[in-house]
């Protein structure tokens, strides 16, 4: 365990940690036992019933699910921050997707009873965790619709600004997403081909709406990609 927070100046947006004063985000760091593994390895099996918690330190991981013709279909990314199994230790349900890691990888394991006693003394962090479930249900709920109601630019549109919202630090250029994306990653979250996603992002790019470096996406025109993607200006 540890009783301080690891050198980072701050956790990235939308992750747990970083929805968490500091008194709770520092509490929780040291509640789990702390693991380091390297890239390919699964923190959590699809369809196993157990109710640990764990909280993403370092690292990029994959969420994905087992769809009927056998293939794993993304679901989305976590980052350093975030904290994943929260469903199966509230209700006590097999676990509903598998998480895998996309490189080096620090987590903590955190027991059901150890994180309930969390909560009871951190009431704000139950609020917080609410919170979060919602957007991720919300997220789960446009991923669906959009797969059947929109073109494919229309989709990537949305994806990226859904991902503004949840993981975006403003700068001097515009949103940075702060979520390193393959363009075969983001292919899967919008539900379409890599080389649709290439040409769509060279029209984004050419339109003024973001540009793009090596798995990094900043959108320079928010409210112009959010009209495009046919979500309210507005929306938080």
């Amino acid at each position: 365990m540890r009783h301080h927070e690891p050198p980072r100046a701050e956790w990235p947006y939308g992750t747990f940690l970083r929805r968490l004063e500091p008194p709770a985000r520092t509490a929780l760091l040291d509640l789990g036992v702390r693991r380091q593994v390297p890239a390919g390895q699964i923190l959590i099996h699809e369809g196993v019933r157990e109710s640990h918690l764990v909280l993403l330190e370092e690292g990029l991981t994959k969420v994905t699910a087992s769809v009927p013709d056998g293939r794993a279909a993304l679901l989305s990314l976590r980052v350093g921050g975030d904290l994943m199994g929260e469903m199966s230790a509230l209700n006590d349900k097999p676990r509903s997707a598998t998480v895998t890691t996309c490189g080096p990888t620090v987590y903590s394991v955190i027991s059901r009873d150890r994180f309930n006693q969390f909560l009871r003394a951190h009431p704000q962090a139950a609020l917080e965790l609410a919170a979060m479930v919602s957007d991720r249900l919300r997220w789960s709920n446009r991923r669906r619709i959009d797969f059947t109601s929109y073109a494919v630019k229309i989709r990537v549109a949305r994806v990226i600004a859904e991902l503004c919202r949840t993981h975006g630090r403003r700068s001097r250029d515009g949103v940075v997403i702060d979520v390193r994306l393959t363009q075969p990653e983001l292919a899967t979250i919008c539900g379409a081909a890599e080389t649709s996603i290439q040409k769509t992002l060279r029209e984004l790019r050419a339109d003024g709406l973001v540009d793009t470096d090596y798995r990094r996406i900043t959108v320079r025109d928010l409210p112009r990609l959010r009209a495009l993607g046919g979500l309210d200006a507005e929306e938080h």
